[in-house]
């Protein structure tokens, strides 16, 4: 059985190796599915979706009206850093591909009840496209 949240965020990025226009820094509203699989429990739920909403969302404000940044990177950071612009650094290509590992790694990290086996993320980029990933626990 699954259960699934929608959550929404606003951040910037930029993808140094493009291109095409997304080499330019610029912004999405994004929009992340988190489903999650498992038996029921006693009470005949998964997971309680405040419960699920307690780990997504202070990983989500850690990058709402901010920017996601690779590493490499390195006169955007020096940029944000000296105007105190909200960032996060990390060591990927900002796509919508990688943030699907970036979102399971963190997910990962908190503690889900023994009855979830199966963790899938979706994060949409735009209203239309999106990248999914899934982790097996």
């Amino acid at each position: 059985m699954k259960i699934a949240k929608e959550f929404k965020w606003e951040m910037g990025h930029r993808l140094t190796f493009h291109e095409g226009l997304c080499k330019n820094l610029h912004g999405h509203s994004y929009k992340m599915m988190v489903e999650v699989e498992g038996e029921p429990d006693s009470d005949g739920m998964i997971l309680d979706y405040y419960n699920l909403a307690k780990i997504i969302n202070p990983i989500l404000a850690e990058l709402d009206h901010g920017y996601m940044i690779y590493s490499k990177d390195t006169r955007l950071i020096e940029f944000m850093q000296e105007f105190n612009s909200k960032h996060v650094v990390v060591d990927f290509e900002a796509t919508a591909e990688n943030m699907c590992g970036y979102f399971l790694n963190k997910i990962k990290e908190a503690e889900l009840p023994s009855n979830i086996n199966k963790v899938t993320v979706l994060v949409y980029e735009t209203e239309d496209t999106f990248a999914q990933d899934s982790l097996e626990l």
